[in-house]
């Protein structure tokens, strides 16, 4: 999982990783996505490789790059209590933001 986290920390892979998402495509496609030249983003996509996330293919002269979610999937499955913590915390603060709008209407009721 490190590895993981390690290649989706910078934000060209991410670009990367979300471009896949929508379906395979080449060096060259990839590279019109982001801001750097075609080697930079060969190395990106080999630290993705490396850490699972992307497969290639061969097609004719091409490199077909696809995104291959199970890393993503596992680590999603980490982050799981997490978010069931953050989930709470969001509540309780939508349950006092309500309270606090409702005492607002009251005052101003108050007032008139």
């Amino acid at each position: 999982m490190d590895t993981v986290l390690a290649a989706i920390s910078d934000e060209s892979r991410r670009t990367v990783l979300g471009a896949l998402s929508r379906g395979p495509a080449t060096v060259t496609e990839l590279a019109a996505l982001l801001p750097i030249a075609r080697p930079g983003v060969s190395r990106h996509l080999r630290v993705l490789r490396e850490a699972g996330l992307v497969d290639v293919r061969s097609d004719a002269q091409r490199r077909v790059y696809s995104l291959r979610p199970q890393p993503l999937a596992e680590l999603d499955e980490w982050l799981e209590p997490y978010r069931a913590l953050w989930l709470q915390r969001l509540d309780a603060l939508h349950t006092e933001i309500a309270r606090g709008q409702h005492q607002k209407r009251q005052h101003e009721k108050e007032q008139q």
